[in-house]
């Protein structure tokens, strides 16, 4: 019975260790967002303006 109280102390010490680790992580606050730059002109023209772009091909549409 003794040798096998000295096998398992091992197995025992990482596993309590293991779920310490992992109750930490779970329990820890979230990171803060990273800052969000906005640099990208999605739409056409931006901030310059309106685009010159013509649709060309296209029928124009009254759909909301």
């Amino acid at each position: 019975m003794f040798v096998v109280a000295c096998l398992l102390l091992p197995v025992v010490a990482v596993l309590l260790y293991g779920m310490d680790r992992v109750e930490d992580w779970l329990i820890r606050a979230p990171r803060p967002a990273l800052p969000v730059t906005r640099h990208l002109r999605l739409t056409p023209g931006g901030k310059e303006g309106p685009a010159d772009r013509t649709r060309t091909g296209h029928q124009e549409s009254d759909a909301a």
